[in-house]
């Protein structure tokens, strides 16, 4: 193996996580915000000085306005596409989205309304695709809308779950379209979900706490949900990039 054979994706929550993702040999990031809620779109200062940061790694950025369920109103997709323009302003190199009908399908008409003005750009569908009803069909529904990859977890928790449709996937596409791994990869699984599933890109944050700067912090009182830990923040480290590729490559015990 080649560490070329593969594509090597980090979910990265900000700039500071885009330049640890750059410095640990990641091919691309895919910029988000709103983790906690699956991912969502960055504003335009954090595109903008990631795009100013990236020099050897590429950048693509998520568009999803809202974390919740993937269907769309008229409003919403119109938005969307308004960030997809501002991305290519930007100098984006692709973005990452999906949309599903009220059954569970690919919604055929929204994708190829995002994907008109994405013309040019690199183009991935998310997980969003772990929602649908008919994996199979939704996979050569992507490849005709002109998709370059798919992020999937095989339709279950984590990737390593998802093994099974994982593999599936990959023999389907045929090098029609990339399978992406993602949801739960890490230095420990990486190895297993490659060799057990063949897909050719990987999806993984390598985050590690960092704690706040704060020395004083108001325990009453909360910025989100009651109990969550906000003295802490989660950023991608150089360190567990190149230990999860470590890990994909063979090179770690």
């Amino acid at each position: 193996m080649k560490r070329s054979d593969f594509e090597i994706e980090i979910c990265a929550n900000s700039v500071e996580s885009c330049i640890e993702a750059q410095k640990g040999g990641a091919n691309r990031v895919e910029l988000c915000m709103g983790i906690p809620e699956g991912g969502t779109t960055p504003s335009y200062g954090e595109i903008k000085m990631a795009r100013e940061m990236l020099t050897d790694t590429r950048l693509h950025v998520i568009i999803r306005n809202r974390g919740g369920d993937f269907l769309y109103t008229e409003q919403e997709l119109q938005r969307m596409a308004m960030d997809i323009d501002l991305c290519r302003e930007l100098g984006v190199d692709g973005v990452v989205f999906g949309c599903l009908t009220a059954e569970g399908d690919i919604d055929l008409a929204a994708n190829e309304y995002l994907l008109s003005h994405a013309k040019g750009m690199s183009v991935t569908f998310h997980r969003a695709f772990d929602r649908c009803r008919e994996p199979e069909k939704a996979l050569e529904q992507l490849i005709a809308l002109g998709f370059e990859r798919v992020l999937t977890s095989g339709q279950q928790p984590t990737a390593e779950k998802g093994i099974p449709l994982l593999q599936r996937l990959n023999q389907l596409s045929n090098g029609r379209i990339k399978i992406m791994a993602g949801c739960g990869v890490n230095e420990k699984n990486i190895a297993r979900i490659r060799q057990e599933t063949g897909v050719p890109a990987f999806h993984f944050s390598a985050r590690e706490p960092q704690a706040s700067r704060m020395t004083y912090s108001n325990p009453s009182v909360y910025m989100g949900a009651e109990g969550a830990d906000e003295d802490t923040i989660m950023l991608t480290t150089e360190r567990r990039v190149r230990n999860t590729i470590d890990a994909l490559m063979g090179k770690m015990a």
